[in-house]
């Protein structure tokens, strides 16, 4: 049977044990509760131990000096073979025996029932991460081009490669002929013009003989 141990301070320990299949165990000040602890610090109605699946928990029921684990106020405790909970300053010790944690870990839907040598400090749970903490993410892949594409853009760049020649060598017909387009003497048939003869150097004239 799991057995729940009441230390007052100053005062004596008072153990308590009960069935496994009870559902909750009250306690407080007053004397309609199923564990009365008479102590100032704690309240008329200061906490329950409710059976859940696969064990019990501590729940305080509003209490003014409240309910503390390792010295931090909880508003619950999962109760664990070996744990000591301070309801007000009392101290709230729990234990089970092997055939109840056995018992009560074939509840669980994992299975995961730790087992406590007495006097041990229980294990804490690992915690999962909140589900606002954002996550690491994965870079998106880069879209590699297709052999269509690159097909394309070296078209594309072999096309205004030959523009661009085209261009200097009208640029240049223009200048050494003079006429305006070469587009156009080659549209109309003309034929290009001649590069203009360099003018002969002038011969010097004979001395006139005496």
């Amino acid at each position: 049977m799991p057995r729940v141990t009441i230390t007052v301070p100053e005062k004596n320990s008072q153990p308590y044990r009960f069935a496994l299949d009870r559902k909750s165990v009250t306690l407080g000040r007053g004397s309609e509760n199923d564990i009365v602890v008479d102590c100032g610090s704690i309240s008329v109605h200061h906490a329950v131990m409710e059976r859940i699946e696969g064990g019990y928990q501590l729940r305080d029921l509003g209490s003014t000096n409240g309910t503390k684990f390792k010295g931090e106020l909880m508003p619950k405790v999962e109760l664990l073979d070996g744990m000591t909970v301070q309801i007000g300053d009392v101290d709230f010790d729990f234990s089970l025996t092997a055939d109840e944690q056995m018992a009560l870990a074939k509840e669980r839907p994992d299975g995961d029932s730790p087992i406590i040598k007495e006097g041990e400090e229980a294990p804490k749970r690992k915690k999962s991460p909140p589900s606002g903490k954002p996550q690491p993410r994965h870079s998106p892949p880069v879209a590699q081009p297709s052999s269509a594409a690159s097909f394309f853009m070296t078209l594309l760049f072999f096309l205004l490669a030959v523009g661009a020649f085209f261009i200097g060598l009208s640029i240049r017909y223009s200048k050494e002929t003079g006429r305006s387009s070469l587009v156009n003497d080659i549209r109309n048939g003309v034929p290009p013009a001649e590069a203009p003869a360099e003018p002969e150097a002038a011969t010097p004239e004979d001395p006139p003989e005496d």
